[in-house]
């Protein structure tokens, strides 16, 4: 009898040989093992391809990519410019002061104001017509330094040239006939501007320099 036979047992339970039985571990926990590995692995891989992904559609952050513009500036356009030519509305023409009738109204308690405001008007070019105290729909209603007051069709001509006259003055327009306008003097009016700088007004005045063209944020 065997020493690995237990004793009391023999016949077919008798165990034979000097070596004992080699016990096989099962193959069911390795498979598992490297299921779980494999699927770690996969959901890797997917997380990093969903980055690449995110970076290249969002152009990297920061830096531009190849396939685009740098962020925040994709659809983006310089903007266009004005029409120019014969589609182009022109500006109408200015007049000369020596074609523009003023009339000088002083709404103020200031006795002389307006005399002596015509008679400087007189001496720019300008031609007069009524000097005296304005109505009563102005006179001591005034609280800037005065009021350019005409007619819709010399809003943007005649108007303009006076105003270069008298900074700071309000301009008005009513429904008059004639194409004279009215200067009113106000309580903040002290005197005409400079006849230099009043110059330099109108030079400017007829002719503007282009406005600078914005080509919005810098890629």
């Amino acid at each position: 009898m065997s020493m690995l036979t237990p004793p009391g047992m023999g016949g077919k339970y008798r165990i034979t040989g000097d070596k004992y039985p080699r016990m096989r571990r099962g193959h069911g926990r390795r498979r598992i093992v490297l299921a779980v590995i494999a699927s770690a692995v996969a959901v890797g891989l997917v997380g990093w391809g969903t980055l690449q992904l995110i970076d290249v559609f969002t152009g990297g952050g920061d830096k531009a990519t190849a396939a685009g513009p740098k962020s925040g500036c994709a659809g983006k356009s310089a903007p266009s410019a004005k029409p120019s030519g014969p589609s182009a509305p022109k500006p109408k023409p200015l007049p000369e002061p020596g074609r523009i009738t003023v009339n000088v109204f002083n709404a103020t308690p200031r006795g002389g104001l307006a005399k002596d405001t015509a008679d400087e008007l007189k001496k720019r070019g300008f031609r007069i017509g009524k000097v005296g105290n304005a109505t009563k729909e102005f006179d001591k209603k005034v609280k800037g330094t005065g009021i350019l007051l005409g007619p819709k069709s010399q809003a943007e001509t005649a108007l303009p040239v006076l105003a270069t006259q008298l900074s700071g003055a309000e301009r008005r327009t009513d429904t008059r006939k004639d194409a004279a306008v009215d200067l009113i003097l106000g309580a903040e009016f002290k005197d005409l501007a400079k006849k230099e700088d009043a110059a330099k007004a109108l030079t400017a005045l007829a002719k503007p320099s282009p406005a600078p063209s914005s080509s919005g944020k810098n890629c």
